[in-house]
């Protein structure tokens, strides 16, 4: 099974080379686009001020994430790549994530997330849907994936939706109800082997005598050949 781990972070701003970190990472783990169940969530210390404005998008002050784990503990940068492992990433705007992502790992010593292992979902959505608005709440809107539970944007609540949207770009529900090459193979296995007896307890006849000397008559007087129904015992 294809395992990709479908990511959202959020942030104290736009650019970190003015200084802006991560705040909350989350990953979900899927497998063929579907949700496993498997998640990797937590709040980060930013080590800095929270703005005004990054605090409205996703109502996390700096009084909450103060005290929180910094990306550098092994609590958050290990544990997170741990659960990454070697699959893909799936993100929305992809380059936002992967350049704040990257530049936490930088800054504490490990390698970053090479950019082909990234899978665009803005790209994937833009190829579909050329000249329309492809955000993530428009996408949940066009795919009536619900909105309900999202007050503000939460990397674990938009992983979720993305995940949701991400199987609509690849294909849509029905692949929920694709069977497995070998589940597929099992069966026809198990119908070919199957060995049919004659039936233990033979249907009552639903005919009456009536109806069946008139086929009799009829067979004789109209067809003229009642080989193929003797041969069937009719």
């Amino acid at each position: 099974m294809a395992r990709e781990i479908v990511l959202d972070t959020e942030t104290t701003g736009f650019e970190p080379r003015e200084g802006h970190r991560l705040v909350e990472l989350a990953c979900l783990e899927i497998e063929d686009f579907v949700p496993t169940g498997k998640t990797f969530h937590c709040y980060i210390d930013p080590e800095r001020d929270m703005p005004p404005e990054a605090q409205k998008v996703h109502g996390l002050s700096a009084d909450f994430l103060r005290g929180k784990p910094k990306f550098n503990t092994p609590d958050v940068v290990d544990a997170f790549l741990d659960f990454v492992g070697d699959a893909p990433i799936v993100a929305h705007n992809a380059a936002f994530d992967r350049t704040f992502v990257n530049h936490e790992l930088g800054l504490c010593g490990r390698v970053e997330i090479i950019e082909h292992r990234w899978v665009d979902t803005l790209v994937l959505a833009r190829a579909r849907f050329p000249g329309m608005a492809n955000s993530l709440d428009a996408l949940c809107r066009r795919f009536k994936i619900s909105l309900a539970d999202r007050e503000k944007h939460g990397a674990l609540i938009d992983a979720r939706l993305l995940a949701d949207v991400y199987l609509e770009l690849k294909g849509g529900r029905e692949r929920r109800l694709e069977l497995a090459p070998a589940i597929i193979a099992q069966a026809v296995g198990a119908a070919r082997s199957a060995s049919y007896g004659a039936r233990p307890r033979p249907l009552a006849a639903r005919s009456t005598p009536d109806e069946r000397d008139r086929h009799a008559a009829f067979v004789r007087e109209v067809v003229k050949s009642e080989d193929l129904w003797r041969k069937h015992g009719l």
